[in-house]
């Protein structure tokens, strides 16, 4: 057992984070997405130091972090594996007010401007401050112990 086995037991929202940086689209899956203040409105996420987007995404000075519907499991596989290309490849999008990819069908959007980065072990934290954010009716894709779901309430 390791600390991502340990770490898999706790539920979360999946996202796509993108970046339009030098005239290239860039996004990821990302699990680790979650509000740091409401006022002024902040998010953050963490991306590996040795990702491959790394650069594109702690340069680009902001990004969009995309919430996934119950119904978008492909596009969490999709953006978790292959090329930047193949990545966007028959993807329909909106362009936010700094050019950072939207994916359309999404529960969920902020569009941000990064404020800090902040170095966290094999990590960088990226916080950013909310200038656009957007919700549609929809019930959110959870990821846990390495499988793909939706919450369903609790009789109380």
């Amino acid at each position: 057992m390791n600390i991502k086995d340990a770490m898999s037991c706790f539920t979360t929202g999946v996202t796509v984070v993108t970046a339009h940086t030098q005239g290239l689209d860039w996004g990821m899956t990302c699990n680790s997405f979650n509000t740091v203040s409401l006022d002024p409105a902040m998010v953050l996420w963490s991306v590996r130091k040795t990702s491959a987007s790394h650069e594109a995404f702690v340069t680009a000075g902001g990004y969009m972090v995309n919430v996934l519907g119950a119904q978008q499991k492909d596009v969490a596989l999709k953006f978790a594996q292959g090329t930047q290309a193949e990545r966007f490849a028959d993807q329909p999008l909106v362009r936010g007010i700094h050019q950072h990819p939207r994916l359309d069908g999404v529960i969920a959007w902020f569009d941000c401007r990064i404020a800090q980065v902040v170095s966290a072990g094999d990590h960088d934290i990226l916080i950013g401050e909310v200038l656009d954010f957007g919700v549609q009716a929809g019930h959110g894709l959870a990821y846990a112990q390495r499988s793909f779901g939706v919450l369903a309430a609790l009789d109380d």
